[in-house]
C-alpha cells in the first residue's frame, strides 16, 4: 500500500492520478479521472477520492521537527554546511528507519535514520553499484560520505545517512502507462549490464523467512478479533497458490542489482527523466527475476487484470538496452511472489503487534488493502503471454 507523506499536497496526488490515468487507458481508453482518482485512493487504502482528500486536510502540517541540535550535528558530521531552517519528518518510518529534509547553506538533503536497515550486501558495496549506475546515466540521488569517508554515522544514539536532494515529483502508480514503462525496463537493463557480482541470491526473494503458515496467521488474526480477519482467511488460498510459483526451480545466477525497483521506489524528475530511489534494499537477484518482478509491480493493476501495452514496452526498453531478453518463465515470478509473501507477512505481523492509534489505524488499512489486491497466478500466467 502507497504510505502518504507526512505533509501530503493534493496537489502531489492529483498529478499521481492523472500518471495513473496514463496506464489505465493503455488498457481503456475510456477510462475517466474520476476512476483513476478512485483506483489512486484504493491504492493508498480509502474508499473513495473524498476520503483521501479528506486524510489529507487530516494530516497535512503534522511533520515532526528534529531537534536543531540534532539538525546541525548531522550537518557537521556529513559536512553540509550551516543548518538554514527546521529539519522536517518526510514519512512515517518505514522498514529501514525514517526519512527527513535537511536544509542548509549548500544546498537540500535527505538524512535517514537507519536503526531497522537489514543490509543485504555490505554499504560500499551498494554504494559502488549506485556510483557504477548514476555513470551508466541512471538518474539518482547520490549517497554523502561523512567526514571520514563513511556512508553511516551514529549521531544522537541513532545510526544515519545522507544522501542529496533528488528533485521530483511524487512517487509513481501502476498501472503505470507504456511510455514510463519503456523507461523502467531500459533502467533495468542499465542495472544489470553493469554484471556486478554478489555471492548468493537476495535472502527476502529466495525464500520465505517466517515459518507460521498463512492459514495460523489467519488463525491469529480471528483470535485477536482483527477487522481484517476474514479477509486474511480469504486471501489464504492465493497465497498458497502463489506459493508453488517456481517451486523447485533451482534460481539462475544472480548480479547485483537494485532489488526493489517498483513504483514506489520511482519519481518522475526533471525533463520527464525517472529518478530511483530506494538504493539500500541493493541486493542480489537473477535478471530473469528481477524482470518478471518489475513486470509484476508495474503492469498488473489492482483488480488484477494485466497492462498488456505496458508490460510489452517494458521488455522492449529492456530488450533494446540489453541487446537481448532473459528467458522469462512463470517460475521467473518465484523472486517476485516470495517477496511479496514476505512483505504480506511482516505487514499481518506488525498490525497484530502494533500499537498506538495511528500505527493501528494505518496497518489495519495496509492489510485490508494488500490482501484485496494480492496477484493471481492467472495475471502471472498472462504476463508470460503476452511478454514472450
Amino acid at each position: 500500500m502507497k504510505t502518504l507523506p507526512d505533509n501530503p499536497d493534493l496537489g502531489h496526488l492529483k498529478q499521481q492520478a492523472k500518471d495513473l490515468l496514463a496506464g489505465l487507458r493503455d488498457s481503456d481508453p475510456a477510462t475517466s479521472l474520476a476512476t483513476a482518482q478512485k483506483a489512486l485512493a484504493a491504492q493508498y487504502g480509502f474508499r473513495t477520492w473524498t476520503d483521501l482528500k479528506a486524510e489529507v486536510d487530516r494530516t497535512r502540517g503534522r511533520a515532526a521537527i528534529a531537534d536543531p541540535a540534532l539538525a546541525q550535528a548531522i550537518a557537521d558530521r556529513y559536512d553540509l554546511g550551516a543548518v538554514t531552517g527546521e529539519m522536517r519528518s518526510l514519512a512515517r518510518p518505514d522498514e529501514s528507519g525514517r526519512a527527513w529534509s535537511l536544509e542548509t547553506d549548500r544546498g537540500r538533503w535527505v538524512a535517514r535514520t537507519m536503526d531497522t536497515w537489514w543490509p543485504i550486501v555490505h554499504p560500499e558495496t551498494e554504494v559502488a553499484l549506485q556510483e557504477a549506475a548514476a555513470a551508466a546515466g541512471v538518474p539518482l540521488p547520490a549517497p554523502v560520505r561523512d567526514r571520514d569517508g563513511e556512508i553511516l554515522a551514529t549521531i544522537g544514539g541513532h545510526e544515519w545517512r545522507v544522501c542529496v536532494w533528488a528533485h521530483s515529483r511524487p512517487p509513481m502508480a501502476a498501472p503505470a502507462s507504456a511510455a514510463v514503462t519503456r523507461t523502467v525496463g531500459t533502467i533495468l537493463a542499465t542495472v544489470h549490464g553493469l554484471a556486478m557480482p554478489v555471492d548468493r541470491v537476495s535472502p527476502w526473494h529466495e525464500q520465505r523467512l517466517s515459518s507460521v503458515t498463512w492459514a495460523e496467521l489467519a488463525d491469529r488474526a480471528h483470535a485477536e478479533g482483527a477487522g481484517w480477519a476474514s479477509a486474511m482467511s480469504a486471501a489464504v488460498p492465493v497465497l498458497t497458490e502463489l506459493a508453488t510459483v517456481g517451486a523447485g526451480v533451482p534460481a539462475p545466477e544472480p548480479v547485483l542489482s537494485h532489488n526493489a525497483m517498483g513504483p514506489g521506489q520511482v519519481r518522475r524528475g526533471r525533463h520527464g527523466s525517472l529518478v530511483v530511489l530506494g538504493w539500500e534494499h541493493a541486493g542480489g537477484q537473477p535478471p530473469a527475476w528481477e524482470l518478471a518482478n518489475a513486470l509484476m509491480d508495474w503492469t498488473v493493476d489492482p483488480g488484477g487484470g494485466v497492462n498488456v501495452a505496458g508490460a510489452r514496452a517494458l521488455v522492449d526498453g529492456y530488450r533494446e538496452t540489453a541487446g537481448t531478453l532473459p528467458d522469462l518463465f512463470l517460475s521467473s515470478f518465484r523472486g517476485a511472489v516470495t517477496g511479496l509473501a514476505n512483505y504480506v507477512s511482516g505487514l499481518v505481523d506488525f498490525a497484530l503487534t502494533g500499537t498506538g492509534d495511528e500505527d493501528r489505524r494505518y496497518s489495519a488499512r495496509s492489510v485490508r488493502h494488500v490482501l484485496a489486491h494480492l496477484p493471481t497466478r492467472a495475471a502471472l500466467e498472462r504476463l508470460v503471454e503476452v511478454v514472450r
